[in-house]
């Protein structure tokens, strides 16, 4: 099987001890991907877990580190979904992670409802723009605008898919907040657990990490705050484990 196309590489997901195929004119994860996988709970194992908006694979591959269940991602860009599959075989995990090519929206009606214990989801941020404003590459520009899914989509679809008492994690921007709660709560979603991560001490948040339960009772835990970098510009201690490992 060939493994790299035109300008892919391998990288590494080093605390996972994973490979996964990135392409700078495409795709490239961030450290939200990163959080994600490590802030939400996953049973250690078994269980059922899908992932949405999924890219290049990256939430599925770090989520595989911490649970033995069956992974599922779903990714609508056949670019992307190509390179996830690539990922997912060369690191030999075929047996445990899958790939659906296809919309969210219709992963309801395709997968059933209530079959997953776990729903992730590193949405596009920012609603769609003018013409004049979105991003040159189209690839670029689906990752980060809701151009094929709203937000309300994706929080609808997620509460499909889990099932009672299973959660639902988002990465976002803090500036979504009240509508990520609002849709939360409009179907049957009860955030559980917030955490807000900021680049520096003294700075505004800019990444949020919300996890909710399917028919849950209110009971909402602000976490401690996540330093991203140092007055250094260096790597918090935290950061440091949750990418390389080490302390």
């Amino acid at each position: 099987m060939e493994f790299l196309k035109g300008d892919e590489r391998l990288d590494y997901l080093l605390a996972e001890d994973l490979r996964i195929i990135q392409s700078p004119s495409v795709f490239s994860f961030s450290l939200d991907a990163v959080l994600l996988s490590r802030f939400v709970y996953v049973p250690i194992q078994k269980g059922k877990l899908i992932d949405l908006c999924s890219g290049n694979g990256v939430v599925p591959l770090f989520l595989s580190a911490r649970t033995k269940g069956t992974i599922t991602g779903v990714e609508i860009q056949e670019r992307l979904y190509d390179m996830a599959v690539r990922s997912i075989k060369y690191n030999e995990l075929e047996d445990r992670l899958n790939m659906i090519h296809g919309d969210l929206k219709d992963m309801p009606a395709q997968l059933g409802y209530g079959n997953y214990d776990v729903v992730t989801c590193n949405p596009p941020y920012f609603p769609t723009p003018s013409n004049e404003e979105i991003n040159e590459n189209e690839h670029l520009a689906i990752a980060r605008h809701e151009i094929y899914c709203t937000l309300e989509d994706t929080i609808k679809v997620s509460s499909q898919l889990v099932r009672q008492g299973g959660k639902v994690a988002f990465v976002h921007r803090p500036g979504r907040l009240m509508d990520i709660i609002t849709h939360m709560r409009a179907y049957q979603l009860e955030p559980k657990r917030i955490r807000f991560v900021y680049p520096k001490a003294g700075k505004e948040a800019n990444t949020l990490l919300i996890e909710a339960i399917k028919h849950g009772k209110p009971d909402l835990k602000i976490l401690p705050p996540l330093i991203v970098y140092d007055q250094n510009n260096e790597y918090t201690a935290e950061v440091r484990e949750l990418l390389y490992g080490d302390n």
